[in-house]
């Protein structure tokens, strides 16, 4: 799919593999909306790339929509990047026998499932509007973040691990959902990938490369690019949809 011309939403966009997806879109001539809270850092990259910053909840339907809209104005829809994500350990009932707070689940269920699924939504609706680009019928396509804890969770990812497998889960039956329409979805599953989430340092530098002798080869953390990569041919190879592809070096995640 030719994305010359066309608008982009990028959530998560404002910083690591968000902002690596948006980097890539815009070489492909697509017009980025950042969808982000965080409001000085999704300035510039959107200033950088020739977009458009909105700060928005992704869980919350009028901001998204605002964000969806904004895009629709630059030029139509073709693809749209959940990467809005957060963490948030804790185990079910700690050493003490004190339950996990329901809140915390609850939080993180919101924004990376509830989060994703509304974006998904408002975005497939804004691409439904558009003329195909193909012969195919084709209007727009969609890739989401999940993450190797979907499979692989580990001691204290319960919330995470169950967002990020709903994730993986509902991806098929929204390919489905979609088609006529002629929009695809897939996810891609990160997994130990090197973005701000490890700080900076020699101390950071140390623990990265302590994790990185779990990956099976090559034996480091992920470049943000490289995840980036797989969501661009995700978006651009007409024949991927309804997948969910682990990008993670081989990794598979210990307990702990």
């Amino acid at each position: 799919m030719d994305l010359t011309g066309a608008s982009a939403v990028v959530t998560g966009g404002a910083s690591g593999l968000g902002e690596a997806s948006a980097r890539k879109l815009a070489e492909l001539g697509a017009r980025c909306v950042i969808v982000d809270l965080q409001d000085e850092k999704g300035e510039a990259v959107a200033k950088e790339l020739g977009g458009l910053y909105v700060k928005a909840d992704v869980a919350d339907e009028e901001q998204v929509q605002a964000a969806v809209d904004a895009a629709m104005e630059m030029g139509p829809l073709r693809a749209l990047v959940n990467g809005a994500g957060i963490g948030s350990a804790g185990r079910t009932v700690d050493r003490n026998g004190d339950p996990m707070p329901l809140a915390q689940f609850e939080f993180v269920v919101r924004v990376n499932l509830i989060g994703t699924f509304n974006c998904t939504r408002l975005g497939a609706a804004a691409m439904a509007k558009t003329d195909p680009v193909d012969e195919d019928g084709q209007r727009g396509a969609i890739v989401n973040m999940a993450s190797v804890a979907a499979f692989d969770g580990q001691t204290g990812q319960n919330a995470y691990s169950a967002s990020k497998g709903g994730v993986v889960g509902m991806t098929l039956p929204i390919a489905r959902d979609l088609v006529p329409l002629g929009i695809r979805v897939n996810t891609v599953a990160p997994g130990l990938i090197d973005t701000p989430i490890y700080g900076s340092g020699e101390a950071s530098d140390q623990f990265k490369a302590h994790l990185g002798q779990s990956v099976l080869f090559p034996k480091r953390l992920g470049y943000a690019s490289e995840l980036a990569s797989m969501v661009i041919e995700c978006i651009t190879n007409d024949y991927m949809n309804g997948e969910t592809i682990r990008v993670d070096g081989g990794v598979r995640l210990p307990p702990k």
